[in-house]
Formats: C-alpha cells, structure tokens, sequence
C-alpha cells in the first residue's frame, strides 16, 4: 500500500501569503536536483551585498527562499515547489519562510512548527 502524503509549507513574502502543499516523495525524487544546486553553492554565492565564500545549511536555503520568490512572482509553480522541497529536505524542522524582499538574503527567516 503507498500513502501519498505532502508537507505544507508557508510562504510570507510582504503582506502576501501563500501555501504550497509539497509531496513527500517530491523531496527524495528531486534529490540529485539538490545536490546539484548544493554543487553550484559550494562554489560561493553573491547574498545581497556580501559574498558569501561557503553558505551553511540556512544560506544554502536563503538562497533557495529567494529562488522561491522569483518562481511565485513570474508564476512558475514547478519551480517554487521544487525550491520548497529544497529547503524541507535541508531543514526538515521548517514549515514556513518570510522572504526578505529588500535584496538582503540574509534577512529571510524560517520558522519551525514549533516556534
């Protein structure tokens, strides 16, 4: 028997809100993508006005938050899912983001169920 199950995940950016409903499977399914991206962060990453040498774990998702907003905006919801999961698979803990619309990265904050 397969049990078909999805993570919510919650996006602020500004006053809008939206909510993504993020298979779990797409998160083992798309990992290859992820370590691709990992790829291409481990090389550094411009954040805003600082470059960043090697983003940790929430850079690494900052990044992807980012990613996320321009997928929403230009209404590319393969893309904003698959950056959702980006950030599930790397912090499992997280079901929401506010993404900074200022052009600071850094300033995107994710929260836990718990918090």
């Amino acid at each position: 028997m397969t049990q078909t199950t999805s993570m919510k995940f919650h996006i602020k950016i500004d006053s809008k809100h939206y909510h993504l409903d993020v298979p779990t499977l797409f998160l083992t399914e798309n990992e290859q993508f992820f370590r691709r991206m990992d790829k291409d962060m481990d090389q550094g990453w411009q954040m805003g006005k600082e470059w960043v040498d090697s983003p940790n774990t929430e850079q690494r998702c900052q990044i992807a938050a980012s990613k996320l907003m321009s997928a929403l905006d230009t209404d590319k919801k393969p893309m904003a899912l698959l950056m959702a999961a980006y950030i599930l698979s790397r912090m499992p803990s997280v079901n929401s983001v506010d993404i900074d619309t200022t052009g600071e990265m850094q300033e995107t904050h994710f929260m836990s169920a718990e918090n």
